[in-house]
Formats: C-alpha cells, structure tokens, sequence
C-alpha cells in the first residue's frame, strides 16, 4: 500500500466530515440538536452543482450551495425555535426533505434519477496531489480551528456557550438566547453545506444521496469528541483514516468487499458504545427555551 495515497485519500475523505462536523458542533453548544447534518449536507451538494451547471463557476456553486445549506438551517431554526417542535423529529424531517426535494429537482432539472450532468469542478490535474489544489479543502483543514476559536475566545462564542449550558441565567443577563441559537444553526447549515458541495464540485456531479451517512458520522464524531470542535475534528481525522483503510484492503482482496465495506460504520457503533457515557452533552442540549 502506498503511504501517501492513503494519507491523500484520508484527507480528501475527512473534509466532508469536517465541514458537517463543524457546524454541528456550533448549533449543538448552542443547546439545538442537529440531526439534520445530511440534509444540510445534501442541499449544499445539489444547490452547488445547479449553480454551477447554469453559471459555468464553480466559485457561484460554492455560493448557491452555501444559501442552500442557509435555507434548510433556517428552516430547523423556525419549525425548532419559532414553533418550538421537536428537535430530533425536525432533524429526520429535514434529512427526508432534503432527499425528496434534491431527487425531484434532479428530474425536472437534469432529466434523471439518479445524477446530473458533468460540471466544472476544483481538484482537477494529475498525479496524487491534484486533490490539494481545491481550495475548499484547505478551508475544510482550516474550519475546526476556526470554530473553536470562535467558540472559545469570542463574546458571540460565550453567548453560544452560555445558551447551551445555562440559557434561563443567560437570558436573566439580557441574552437574547433564541436569537442567539437561531443564528447558530443557520451557520450550522451553512458549514454542513460546505462538505455537500465539496463533495459535488470534487465529483464534478451531483448523485442521488451522495452524502451517505457522512453526517451521522459527523455527529458520531461530535459525541466522541465531547463537543469540543478540536477533538471532533480529530474524530473525523479518524473515522476517515478508517474508510481509507478499508478502500485500501479492498484493493488488495484479502476479504469479501461487502464485509469491508461496513468498516467505517462499525467503527462508529463501536466507538459511540465505549464513549457516549464518559462525554458530556451541553446542558441544555435539546430543551426548548
């Protein structure tokens, strides 16, 4: 097996993973359960790839996938927040739209159910290192530092923490918790949009579910990272150096390729099972303000 491919590929694999990552952590310390990481995911994907197959520039696909991720975090502000509905409901509802929505909107738009056309992308060239020439990756390396700064050593960072642990104290204080929660999950949906139209403009298309489960492993990494965005981001490296390995051995045919194949998704079970009981939740996770 070659080193650097598998170092390539776990970085290329881990992007996703980041950009899903970090917008679930923001909404989560936020006190907003964010379930909908693969709806995010999704509509970022298919509203890129749209903008880009009208404009021919990958740049206005970043931008259309980025409002795309703004709507559906919108929409999990209002039916959370505004309508106080559950959570963790709104978030399945959320993933299902996105599929409903991006798989009608492939048929009108493209005449297909199952892929777009073919569109201008970033990351192209030859040779192991084409990947590093897409600049969303070098963001998506960049993001959880980012967060966490953000989380940690900022008053808009201290008001996020502030609603997800203590919100009646930080309301008695003048916060305006909802306001402040609203705005977490729409940049939420904004961040996990992120790592959809990486995934379609590195693809150069958009697929029908292309996310696949990428944000529930996002969210499996926000648990074991204890919503820390550093450790999270660690978890992702991880959990992509895992599917790496896998596409690796399947190379080689050592074992039946459909066992190896689960890999990634029994590395989450196994590792949520050993760590969601020594993580802590922020205290107000979920509860409606």
């Amino acid at each position: 097996m070659n080193l650097l491919s598998i170092l390539e590929q776990t970085v290329r694999i881990s992007i996703p993973y980041l950009y899903a990552a970090a917008g679930g952590v923001l909404a989560e310390r936020a006190g907003v359960v964010s379930l909908g990481l693969e709806g995010f995911m999704l509509s970022g994907a298919f509203a890129a790839v749209l903008g880009t197959s009208l404009t021919g520039n990958p740049w206005v696909g970043i931008l259309c996938g980025m409002v795309g991720g703004l709507l559906f975090g919108g929409l999990h502000a209002v039916g959370s927040l505004r309508f106080k509905a559950d959570q963790i409901v709104i978030g399945i509802a959320l993933n299902l739209l996105a599929v409903g929505a991006t798989r009608l909107f492939l048929k009108l738009v493209y005449k297909s159910s199952s892929n777009s056309g073919r569109v201008v992308g970033f990351g192209d060239g030859a040779g192991e290192l084409a990947t590093f020439h897409n600049p969303l990756l070098w963001v998506g390396l960049a993001i959880m530092p980012a967060v966490a700064w953000l989380v940690d050593k900022t008053p808009f960072g201290l008001r996020v923490r502030a609603a997800g642990e203590h919100p009646q104290a930080a309301e008695s204080l003048g916060v305006p918790v909802g306001r402040v929660r609203a705005i977490a999950v729409a940049l939420s949906g904004v961040l996990a949009a992120l790592g959809g139209v990486y995934l379609a403009l590195d693809q150069h298309q958009f697929t029908d579910e292309m996310t696949a489960g990428r944000g529930f492993i996002a969210l499996a990494a926000i648990i074991t990272g204890s919503w820390r965005p550093l450790r999270a981001g660690l978890a992702c490296v991880a959990f992509a150096a895992a599917e790496s390995l896998q596409i690796q051995l399947q190379t080689l045919q050592l074992l039946p390729s459909q066992l190896l194949s689960t890999l990634p998704y029994l590395l989450t079970i196994v590792v949520l099972v050993g760590w969601v009981g020594r993580s802590r939740s922020p205290a107000a996770l979920g509860k409606v303000v």
